[in-house]
């Protein structure tokens, strides 16, 4: 049973996010937080990139009034910090790869030398622990990075990103029980709290539009991640590391099979195009709205079918989940090719090196936005 603080703590992460999010989003103009359009951005009118500002203060706000907690969550909040503000520049000044990447890995190798806490082992697998030595350092840096792009990715529609991050809590808190409130878990329950402000905002419920921006996504992610390893290699562990797919089962899905499919065209992986699933959702005819409820639906459904996989063991699991991943790859990219070749008139499949499409998902690497005219509510993220 949650207590008063917890509870209390929640309402203030809301409010200040509220608060915060009024302000920034009138402050966007003149802070160059904006969303313009182009002939590549088919919103309408300027839209604020603050989303994710308001996010994290909401969130940052009510965890130091909460207080309580770990070292480690304290360098995991002064380190999102950092991304937060390297969402924020990117978003205003389009920042090098080669940057977001070199402040990224900074942050990430901080919270290790400081905690100690990284993937030095990725479960027990056919009667062994299969431990990572000294290589569970470099992993755990391109494990972090890998998820807070994979849901930088997925921000392409409205509410896509944030409801995507409620169905990860979701999902952590039911695969760890709920473990010790005044640690990750509680910092998970502020962050679902802090988003829905914007998460009524983004899909157009309350105010105007407001976009989650870099900021927003990175930290998300970043946040994501660093949870689930604490939760993963704790001892005893709250979740095993097989888990972990399942709980950002849909990200992971398709930022894997979308750099996949790059580079069998061999077109670079950050290369943006029209490929993630739900720009093939909208292609096949489903309106924006109708995409999200299908896509969330999908990703509760995986967290539900991983959590039944545990039961019947971890061999299993991991079984199931790369069972998924080759159907899932498969299948998405036969479908994409398809819709590509009618979009070009060809007969066959697109050749490795053809034109280049647009994203209107937030590629990590690349600016880029959407192309298609087929409905309202994509984002020039």
């Amino acid at each position: 049973m949650l207590d008063t603080r917890i509870v209390l703590a929640c309402a203030l992460a809301a409010g200040v996010s509220a608060i915060a999010l009024f302000i920034l989003a009138n402050l966007a103009e003149r802070l160059g937080l904006v969303d313009r359009p182009n002939k590549r951005k088919l919103h309408q009118g300027n839209i604020p990139l603050v989303g994710g500002l308001s996010v994290f203060i909401g969130m940052l706000v009510a965890a130091l009034w909460f207080d309580g907690f770990s070292y480690f969550v304290k360098m995991l909040l002064a380190t999102s910090a950092v991304l937060a503000l390297l969402g924020a520049l990117d978003d205003r000044y389009d920042l090098s790869v080669r940057a977001r990447l070199l402040v990224q890995t900074a942050a990430i190798l901080t919270v290790i030398g400081t905690t100690g806490v990284y993937i030095h082992s990725v479960g027990h697998l056919f009667g062994h622990e299969l431990a990572l030595g000294w290589l569970g350092v470099p992993f755990t840096v391109v494990a972090v990075i890998g998820l807070l792009n994979a849901f930088n990715m997925m921000d392409g529609i409205d509410g896509l990103a944030g409801s995507l991050s409620l169905v990860t809590i979701g999902a952590i808190l039911l695969y760890s029980n709920a473990a010790q409130m005044h640690g990750p878990t509680a910092l998970m329950l502020l962050t679902g709290c802090a988003l829905l402000p914007y998460l009524a905002a983004n899909l157009g419920l309350v105010g105007r539009k407001i976009f989650l921006g870099d900021a927003g996504s990175m930290v998300l992610g970043y946040l994501f991640a660093w949870t689930l390893i604490d939760f993963s290699q704790a001892s005893p562990r709250h979740i095993s590391p097989i888990d972990v797919l399942w709980c950002v089962a849909l990200p992971v899905l398709d930022t894997i099979a979308v750099m996949y499919r790059r580079l069998r065209q061999g077109k670079s992986p950050f290369k943006p195009d029209r490929g993630h699933i739900h720009h093939i959702l909208m292609g096949a005819g489903l309106s924006s709205r109708r995409t999200l409820v299908c896509l969330i639906a999908l990703a509760a459904t995986l967290a539900f079918c991983g959590s039944v996989t545990r039961m019947l063991g971890t061999e299993v699991s991991l079984l199931a989940f790369g069972t998924l991943l080759g159907v899932y790859v498969v299948m998405v990219t036969r479908i994409w090719l398809r819709q590509e070749s009618r979009r070009r008139g060809l007969v066959g499949p697109p050749a490795a090196n053809d034109a280049d499409i647009t994203s209107s998902g937030r590629n990590p690497m690349l600016p880029s936005t959407s192309q298609s005219p087929l409905h309202g509510g994509v984002q020039a993220e």
